[in-house]
């Protein structure tokens, strides 16, 4: 893979727009809140891990030194009772979903490693992770009552990328110029953009916003 393709966007911080017409102080604030990781207050320690662990499996961050914060989010969403007002009728609440299905990755880990989730090399993980996904379960009882293709797909994938492209470090990666508050985007149409996007590309020797 072409350095260009993988890395369309090298160079482009979204942060360079924080004192543009791009960004009020109430987008700024907002920006604040997502660079501040919250404490742990939901999860158990050992829980902690586990969450952890399974989102350096999801979003791998070997190029950072520190990576992009995402189980505290998660935790402090779970602690305050916040989603997004619908599950599917198969679906435990969040809460319990959350700590059952991080339970019963640990003992998918203990049944075929005899090492808990968090205690796995990578490629270890990641084959636990695919069985799952397969419905090749080692301990069912684990599971019991949590559908488990579905917590990861619907519940740990979709929380864990959401919640990193809401970061400014995940929007610079994508080239996307954050939250359009209070400048807008006007040009909408494909292959259209405005000057204080990032133009794909080698961004470094791109126009700057003004």
């Amino acid at each position: 893979m072409s350095d260009e393709f993988s890395a369309p966007y090298r160079g482009y911080d979204v942060l360079g727009k924080w004192d543009t017409p791009s960004f009020n102080d109430q987008t700024r604030q907002v920006l604040r809140d997502r660079m501040t990781p919250p404490p742990r207050r939901f999860f158990t320690q050992a829980e902690w891990r586990v969450l952890e662990a399974l989102c350096a499996r999801v979003i791998p961050q070997p190029e950072r030194e520190e990576p992009v914060a995402i189980a505290p989010f998660i935790d402090t969403d779970l602690y305050h009772n916040r989603g997004t007002g619908t599950r599917r009728a198969d679906m435990p609440p969040p809460a319990a979903a959350w700590r059952q299905g991080l339970a019963a990755l640990d003992a998918e880990a203990q049944a075929r490693h005899g090492c808990g989730f968090a205690d796995l090399d990578g490629p270890a993980a990641d084959a636990i992770l695919k069985a799952v996904d397969d419905g090749d379960l080692t301990d069912k009882a684990a599971w019991d009552g949590l559908p488990a293709q579905r917590f990861l797909r619907d519940t740990v994938l979709k929380t864990i990328v959401s919640i990193y492209y809401s970061q400014p470090q995940g929007m610079s990666e994508i080239g996307y110029g954050g939250p359009a508050s209070p400048r807008g985007y006007v040009r909408l149409g494909a292959d259209r953009i405005d000057r204080w996007e990032a133009p794909y590309g080698n961004w470094p020797d791109s126009p700057q916003e003004t």
